[in-house]
């Protein structure tokens, strides 16, 4: 299919998620489910990959700053704002797009497949907003959380290995890490986390609520729809910086 026709196509399954519900309580009940689903679900594989990334940037700042002249506290302050800008909105939310992207896609596809759908449509129901909506609301409240949870545990993991590896003292990292603080990197890494959420979310349930075919293609969907959010995350994390930096 030609890319401005998927582009308007998913431009118009956007514009048909904002409708008035038909039961306020089956929606509220379809959110709450999106958020218990896709926190529990990526919550460990988040704290694993943000404990060692905050570990390995620690370790790997220390190696590169060699000199005596530049002060221990130093290597806290590189790996803080590496972990806030860089590594824990960019990089987990790219593995976030394989769990949750292929997950909500493979849902999807596979309602689509069995004709779920089209019952929901026959009964009157707005599919876009019964079934997309939620899980695209449902990743903008969870996944940032889950990001704020990341540079936390990474900021943890540097701090424990720095202290183990001798590489610099509890005391020390901590006074790094609030030398030259700028709160605006905080907000600015929220913008990139809700951006690469709505994006992760939507694109996937783009991909999976348009599946045609069986088992076969909902499995190319989620993959499609993978590939398509990691491309769209390093994209728009790019123009932010470019934006905003």
């Amino acid at each position: 299919m030609h890319l401005l026709t998927q582009i308007g196509r998913y431009l118009l399954m956007l514009k048909g998620m904002f409708s008035k519900p038909e039961n306020g309580k089956m929606y509220w009940k379809a959110f709450m489910e999106q958020c218990s689903e896709i926190g529990f679900g990526a919550m460990p594989i988040v704290l694993i990959i943000s404990f060692f990334l905050g570990a390995v940037t620690t370790v790997q700042t220390a190696y590169q700053l060699v000199s005596p002249l530049i002060p221990k506290t130093t290597i806290s302050m590189i790996v803080r704002d590496t972990i806030m800008l860089e590594l824990s909105p960019t990089v987990v939310c790219v593995v976030l797009a394989g769990v949750v992207g292929s997950k909500i896609a493979s849902e999807l596809g596979n309602m689509r497949v069995s004709e779920q759908i089209d019952a929901y449509e026959i009964m009157g129901i707005n599919t876009k907003g019964y079934l997309i909506m939620p899980r695209v609301m449902g990743a903008l409240v969870v996944i940032p959380a889950l990001i704020i949870l990341s540079m936390f545990l990474a900021l943890l993991g540097g701090r424990i290995a720095g202290t183990m590896a001798n590489i610099l003292s509890a005391e020390s990292y901590d006074i790094g890490l609030r030398q030259n603080f700028k709160p605006f990197n905080v907000y600015f890494s929220l913008i990139k986390t809700y951006t690469f959420a709505f994006l992760i979310s939507s694109v996937s349930a783009y991909f999976g609520y348009y599946v045609k075919g069986g088992a076969l293609e909902i499995g190319r969907a989620s993959t499609t729809a993978v590939i398509v959010s990691c491309i769209l995350i390093l994209l728009a994390d790019y123009l932010l910086a470019a934006l905003l930096l």
